[in-house]
């Protein structure tokens, strides 16, 4: 069973860290087992409802210090769309999605910068204040 490392970031400012093997963009559940949590603990449920977005990591630890590249390198292909995402929240996001259409509940994007912490990320559309292609 794969295990996907993710950091769900909640629309109230909430974070949970953790790894699921269940989350599926067309479900409303998901399971998460937070990274701290005991091996006998059974694995939190997660609404996507709740969710400003799915961010799929490399690590948990991250570097608060470092700052996203949001620009395209313009001599180099890109494959799906690019795309500028921001949140509610102010946060912007820039990369590739190959799944969005307005009046989906969510989108995968993948993430210009390949130096981020964050590869992927399955923003939830009521979570964003503006989806622009760039």
């Amino acid at each position: 069973m794969i295990q996907n490392k993710i950091v769900v970031r909640y629309q109230d400012g909430r974070i949970n860290k953790g790894v699921t093997s269940d989350f599926f963009p067309n479900k409303d559940l998901f399971h998460l087992s937070p990274v701290n949590a005991l091996p006998e603990a059974k694995p939190i449920t997660v609404s996507i409802q709740e969710l400003k977005a799915v961010f799929f990591v490399k690590t948990f630890e991250g570097n608060r210090e470092y700052k996203d590249k949001k620009d395209f390198e313009a001599d180099k292909t890109v494959s799906g769309r690019k795309l500028r995402v921001v949140f509610k929240d102010g946060e912007v996001l820039v990369g590739t999605t190959h799944g969005y259409q307005p009046g989906r509940p969510g989108f995968f994007i993948h993430i210009v910068d390949p130096q981020a912490n964050n590869e992927r990320c399955f923003v939830i559309s009521a979570a964003t204040r503006e989806v622009s292609f760039i």
